[in-house]
């Protein structure tokens, strides 16, 4: 970790959750310090229990017998939770029983892996043949009330929390920075919160990267006291051992990659978790019910086509501070 003290900003970095973390404190009260320390220790728990990677984690081991009882830490019990309220909400279309599928595709390993693997000619798994797949009964998992550790029933599949995993990594973070500063902002690869308005005083400047690879971004957002959130195919995508390519943000519908027609969707939401359970419900929705699906529910929602055309729904709209031409 490294940290760095100025005059008007207190800033820390460092690796978990595959990514580059940043927590940022503008104008650091006395305690913001601890903060940062308390924001960094939330988002390593977090880690370390909601991992499908490591086979101690508490995930992995409830996902090696997801028909029995597990106690569990209290971060594993609350991404469950909300989970389940996530598929609940969105019918069914946030569901992280889709961990079948990118098994079968080969991500039983980190991303960086994958590509490794794949890059030396190893293959990355094969999909199961067929556009379908038979239509699964409504995700029912079970937690009962605790404090630190709780028990927890996964409802008879394993289960992917990656996503929102990071996203209430972030709101842990958010929470443990209440009070540090003026503004605080915790920055985990694609899933933010941005709190506050900012060093200047008019917002968070939040640039929306071109998920077709430009260095420049495509929009940049004013945003005050917000999560953020991007479902992207920009990285996480690769060539499954038949030579279909695949990406990470699959349909439980269809057990396919969703999102046609769809390169990015980007989501501002009071909470962060919900940030990223949206930006990836809005994707999978696809480019033909994106805006008419961000529009019912009200999201602030920004996305980029296939094709490079980026648009905004109403609820945006007055958060885009620049637009490329």
């Amino acid at each position: 970790m490294t940290t760095t003290t100025a005059a008007a900003e207190l800033t820390a970095t460092f690796r978990s959750m595959a990514s580059d973390i940043r927590v940022t404190v503008v104008r650091p009260g006395p305690h913001a310090a601890a903060a940062v320390d308390a924001a960094r220790a939330a988002i390593r728990a977090v880690a370390l229990h909601l991992t499908r990677f490591d086979p101690a984690s508490a995930l992995s081991r409830a996902n090696g017998r997801p028909s029995s009882w597990h106690v569990v830490p209290a971060e594993l019990a609350e991404a469950v939770e909300e989970a389940e309220r996530a598929h609940r909400v969105t019918g069914g279309l946030f569901d992280p029983r889709v961990l079948d599928r990118l098994l079968a595709w080969g991500y039983d390993r980190t991303f960086d892996e994958v590509v490794r693997a794949v890059a030396d000619g190893v293959p990355a798994g094969v999909p199961t043949p067929g556009p379908t797949r038979a239509p699964r009964p409504p995700w029912r998992p079970t937690v009962l009330p605790g404090d630190d550790r709780r028990l927890v029933h996964l409802g008879g599949s394993p289960i992917d929390l990656g996503g929102i995993g990071k996203g209430l990594a972030v709101r842990r973070a958010a929470a443990a920075l209440a009070g540090a500063g003026s503004a605080v902002l915790v920055d985990a690869g694609g899933d933010e919160w941005l709190g506050g308005a900012g060093p200047e005083g008019d917002g968070w400047h939040v640039g929306v990267e071109d998920p077709h690879g430009g260095d420049d971004p495509l929009l940049v957002l004013s945003v005050t006291d917000s999560g953020c959130a991007t479902s992207s195919i920009r990285r996480r995508r690769w060539v499954a051992g038949d030579g279909t390519p695949v990406h990470h943000l699959v349909d439980p519908r269809t057990g396919r990659p969703g999102g046609p027609g769809l390169a990015a969707v980007t989501v501002l939401h009071p909470d962060p978790a919900w940030a990223e359970v949206w930006s990836k419900t809005l994707f999978l929705a696809g480019a033909v019910e994106v805006e008419a699906q961000a529009s019912v529910r009200g999201l602030a929602a920004a996305w980029v086509t296939e094709t490079g055309a980026v648009r905004v729904s109403p609820a945006m709209e007055p958060h885009v501070r620049w637009r490329a031409a």
